[in-house]
């Protein structure tokens, strides 16, 4: 029962205790009252009619009619006359029951008058004993009147001061109602501080709440910032800047194998001359400045291109993943442009021979080693070409580009006609032995025979066509029909483009509260990426959804770690890593220790953890003992 029902619980019965004792007060006041001048009454009666009779001749005819005429005039109780001996001489009664007043008011507020008695004389000797009492029908008619209407002013004043007093209660709590806010986000893994409101009480209880979020949202940003140092120690080669080998492979691997990125793209050489000839014609500190003026020239080529990474490969020796360019030779023209004009003319004079560059086409499933080895060929056939030469190696295997029309109508075709499907992947325990839920990856049917497009394939386009949000809304009534008809929990992707349509969020709101049945067992996943870029409609999104019961992640984390304290506000439900980190993870230390870390922040504050692009079964154990609660991937069956 909320604190609000009790103090008015508590009011009511204050109220209550106050009119009853008011009202047995006034009634026992009003019946007191009322008896005493019944008495009075019944004396001055009994005395005046023992007079008037005492002048009267004792004809007993006479005595009756005089007795009858008072009785019928007075309204009586009864009149009775007694001779000294004690007989009945004369007697009238009124034998009705008070009419109006409720019984149990009679018998309850009982008037017990004193009847009037005088003696009624024959001249000198006594005739008898005249006893009246007067008729108490008006008596309790008075008393129920002004009962009735002290509890109608009383009802009158409850509601008065219960409307006063509601007003009034809503400004006293106002600042515990904020409270009670701030409470239910932190239940939520929401942090956020509150003002302190001017109450006392409320603001102790206000400022005790700030410093608490103050304290966890200070040590989850301290070891955040632990773990981003150790993240780019681990992953970031310490002089470009750039991802080290290894994480380099990782995104290579994913970007071959997994179906969120685009299903071809191009990997880009760089290379510098021998890191030990560099060394002996400019010396360490120099040769160090090239390779660093080398890494932010690669580095900065990415800039506003999803999915685009460089990296250090070996000594001097770099590579660039470029998933956004149509062709092998869009992706070396561009890269040879930034390193000659960005690079070149500072070292030409020392290093005239600065570097040579290939490009090569991948495609999805293609062999890293064989994707690799291919760029290696490229890059001595560059070689052969001269100093500062590139050469691009065209994937003879890869499909003619599909114009931007023919993608708008298929995409819209697909969503009106029903060409869009999910196929289910398990997310099982960090065991492995139990399913958590199960992740739906859309995929777009294009032809009659049943060819069917990863997201990869198909999504980049319709971001460009702003066809996101259609396909999204498409692919959560697909999850809810799903939901309908079979057990368990489902999640579906959301495109970073689409979280900030507003149309699309009513859209979806609508649709969700048309079946609240099946918010409990739905969940909602955003690229990290889009998340951050997105952030206030992200924040908004999230807290519409958890209102409506349905859970929310964050996919592909890790990339943006050096941002993700303003994930403490959001109240998060999971989280799953980047497969970059997963990969390999049996053979990296380092990153064992950033994902061990990433896993005790992330259940300080209530946060799931699940490990993406899964190879092999036998990591479980590994990424259990890490902390994981969960993963998925290709290994998981």
């Amino acid at each position: 029962m909320s604190l609000i029902k009790q103090l008015w619980i508590a009011i009511a019965l204050v109220m209550t205790l106050a009119f009853g004792g008011s009202m047995v007060v006034s009634v026992l006041s009003a019946r007191h009252y009322l008896e005493q001048q019944l008495q009075v009454k019944n004396i001055d009666n009994a005395t005046a009619l023992a007079l008037s009779l005492s002048q009267l001749s004792k004809d007993p005819v006479l005595v009756e009619l005089q007795v009858a005429a008072q009785f019928d005039a007075g309204h009586y109780r009864f009149i009775r006359i007694t001779s000294p001996g004690g007989k009945v001489l004369v007697e009238r009664v009124f034998a009705d029951q008070p009419r109006g007043v409720p019984q149990w008011f009679v018998a309850l507020a009982a008037l017990h008058s004193v009847p009037g008695q005088a003696l009624v004389q024959d001249g000198w000797s006594q005739y008898g004993t005249l006893t009246l009492a007067s008729q108490e029908q008006y008596a309790y008619q008075s008393l129920w009147d002004g009962t009735l209407a002290l509890l109608a002013w009383f009802v009158l004043g409850a509601l008065a001061t219960g409307a006063v007093g509601t007003v009034l209660l809503r400004i006293i709590t106002r600042p515990l109602g904020v409270v009670v806010d701030q409470a239910e986000a932190i239940a939520q893994r929401r942090f956020v501080a509150i003002p302190e409101p001017r109450t006392p009480e409320f603001r102790t209880l206000a400022r005790a709440m700030n410093d608490m979020v103050g304290r966890l949202k200070t040590m989850f940003n301290e070891e955040a910032a632990r773990l981003e140092a150790l993240r780019q120690k681990v992953n970031r080669d310490a002089l470009t800047g750039l991802s080290s080998r290894e994480y380099f492979l990782s995104h290579l691997q994913e970007a071959l194998q997994g179906d969120q990125m685009v299903s071809t793209g191009s990997l880009v050489l760089v290379r510098l001359p021998d890191l030990n000839v560099l060394n002996r014609r400019l010396g360490r500190e120099q040769a160090n400045t090239l390779l660093m003026d080398v890494g932010r020239a690669l580095y900065e080529s990415g800039q506003g291109r999803t999915g685009q990474r460089a990296g250090r490969i070996k000594g001097a020796e770099f590579a660039v993943l470029c998933p956004g360019f149509d062709s092998a030779q869009a992706a070396a023209l561009d890269i040879h442009a930034r390193l000659t004009q960005q690079v070149l003319p500072r070292w030409i004079e020392r290093v005239p021979d600065l570097f040579h560059l290939s490009a090569v086409r991948y495609h999805r499933d293609q062999p890293m080693g064989e994707l690799l080895s291919l760029a290696d060929e490229a890059l001595a056939q560059a070689a052969n070409q001269g100093a500062n030469t590139w050469h691009a190696l065209e994937d003879g295997n890869a499909k003619a580009a599909v114009p931007a029309e023919q993608w708008r109508s298929l995409l819209t075709e697909a969503v009106a006609g029903g060409r869009l499907a999910l196929n289910f992947f398990p997310v099982m325990s960090g065991d492995g032995t139990s399913s958590l839920h199960r992740e739906g990856v859309i995929r777009l049917q294009v032809d009659a025979q049943g060819t069917l497009l990863c997201a990869g394939d198909f999504m980049p386009m319709a971001a460009q066509l702003n066809l996101t949000a259609p396909i999204d809304l498409r692919v959560v009534k697909l999850a809810i029909e799903h939901l309908r008809t079979s057990s368990g929990d489902i999640a579906v992707n959301l495109s970073a483009e689409t979280i900030a349509d507003f149309h699309f969020r009513n859209e979806l709101t609508q649709l969700l509260k048309a079946y609240p049945e099946v918010c409990q067992r739905l969940l909602f996943e955003v690229p990290e990426y889009g998340v951050f870029r997105q952030f206030d409609a992200f924040r908004d999104l999230a807290r519409n959804l958890k209102q409506m019961g349905c859970r929310i992640g964050v996919e592909y984390f890790g990339q943006r770690f050096a941002q993700s304290d303003k994930l403490a506000d959001l109240g998060l439900d999971y989280i799953k890593v980047h497969p970059s980190y997963i990969h390999g993870i049996a053979d990296n230390p380092g990153n064992q220790e950033f994902l061990r870390g990433l896993c005790k922040v992330a259940h300080s504050i209530g946060i799931t953890v699940l490990a993406l692009g899964v190879e092999r079964q036998a990591d479980l154990p590994l990424l259990a003992a890490l902390g994981f609660d969960g993963a998925t991937g290709p290994g998981i069956k």
